[in-house]
């Protein structure tokens, strides 16, 4: 038989020679690790969160309509939110937070719900997560909002449901603004930032000039490693802002944080300065004021928590007067699964007015606060 007879038989071996040498090699291949899509499903979630107490104001005393001199008492609901949050995909989220507040309009217009509590919008805002581009946790928000320093702060400090932070409880900030805002983790979770751009007339306001605010918080972590130091964080926090055009309304603040299962603690330092009309005749000085809050929160593993607090403001560094605000109490936390929290908590708040002139009486309160939050 010739050579060119034999050929077709020769291929073929060739072919099947090579399929099975080339065998093993196809079976040693490790399939491609299938990527998991990110959850696209829509979702909303309903919470609620309630602030409810019963205070006792010994200082100062009130005189009721019969004449008598007493300490006023009373039972009181100081939040009642309703959460609606969720998602329309991994990259859009929003939140929908009414709140109450109590209506005090008096007079001959007063309303027929005058001294009711009435339901206003506290949250309303559209989130784009940045997670498929930046570091997990960094996105942007349209709307009205929660504000940088508050909402940092109050994610340590656990007990608005007795009062608020020392910023906003001296009138300076507010933890609600409409405006647009962009958050940023470090990676490695040595910190963050978070900053936007505001109304500045808070939530409970409506805008009226052309003015914005403009909010910036920067927080490092030094050591997000150690074992005993990883909850510790340096923060500084600015707002610039104006009334009107050349009248300055500025808040600074830097604070030091620690975090601990056991503990949490803040030492803050705030400086201000306002000026409500800048052409005004006669014209209408600024107001520097400056004071600082420490407080502690140590915590047992049976859910008992301690709260110990002191501010101190100076409210215009070139008036007389100042203030002295001390809390104590002691909470305690029911145990729970999940991200809910309940707690009961008894203090006592003492503020001192000192030389203010014309005079401020002193305030002196004890109270039983209760929090439910789901």
């Amino acid at each position: 038989m010739s050579v060119r007879a034999l050929r077709p038989f020769l291929t073929a071996a060739v072919i099947i020679i090579g399929i099975g040498s080339a065998a093993p090699c196809i079976a040693q291949i490790t399939p491609a690790q299938t990527i998991t899509p990110p959850d696209d499903t829509p979702s909303i979630r309903i919470g609620a969160t309630i602030f409810t107490d019963f205070t006792v104001t010994t200082e100062p005393k009130i005189t009721d309509v019969d004449g008598n001199v007493v300490s006023l008492s009373s039972f009181n609901v100081g939040r009642a939110y309703i959460n609606v949050t969720g998602n329309i995909s991994h990259r859009i989220a929003f939140r929908i937070t009414p709140d109450i507040s109590r209506e005090t309009t008096t007079g001959a217009g007063a309303p027929s719900l005058s001294g009711s509590y009435v339901y206003r919008l506290k949250y309303a805002y559209a989130q784009f997560n940045l997670d498929d581009w930046m570091t997990r946790g960094s996105w942007a928000r349209f709307g009205q909002q929660q504000t940088p320093w508050i909402d940092f702060e109050e994610g340590i400090y656990r007990y608005r449901f007795q009062g608020t932070v020392f910023s906003e409880r001296e009138g300076f900030l507010s933890s609600s603004d409409v405006g647009a805002s962009f958050h940023y983790n470090f990676p490695s979770n040595y910190g963050e930032v978070h900053t936007g751009f505001y109304n500045g007339e808070n939530y409970n306001r409506v805008e009226v000039n052309d003015q914005k605010a403009f909010q910036i918080r920067g927080t490092l972590r030094p050591l997000p490693k150690s074992p005993y130091l990883r909850g510790l964080r340096l923060t500084g926090f600015y707002d610039l802002d104006a009334y009107v055009k050349d009248a300055d309304r500025h808040r600074g603040i830097f604070a030091v944080t620690y975090e601990h299962p056991h503990v949490n603690a803040a030492v803050e330092y705030l400086n201000t300065t306002d000026q409500t009309r800048a052409k005004a005749t006669p014209p209408v000085p600024k107001v520097d004021a400056n004071g600082y809050s420490i407080w502690v929160t140590p915590r047992a593993s049976n859910g008992i928590e301690g709260l110990f607090r002191f501010d101190h403001l100076e409210p215009n560094d070139n008036a007389p007067g100042k203030r002295d605000r001390i809390i104590g109490g002691v909470a305690y936390w029911f145990p729970h699964q999940g991200n809910v929290a309940t707690a009961l908590l008894f203090d006592i708040e003492n503020v001192d007015n000192h030389g203010f002139s014309p005079s401020r009486p002193d305030e002196r309160r004890y109270a039983l606060h209760a929090l439910v939050n789901f």
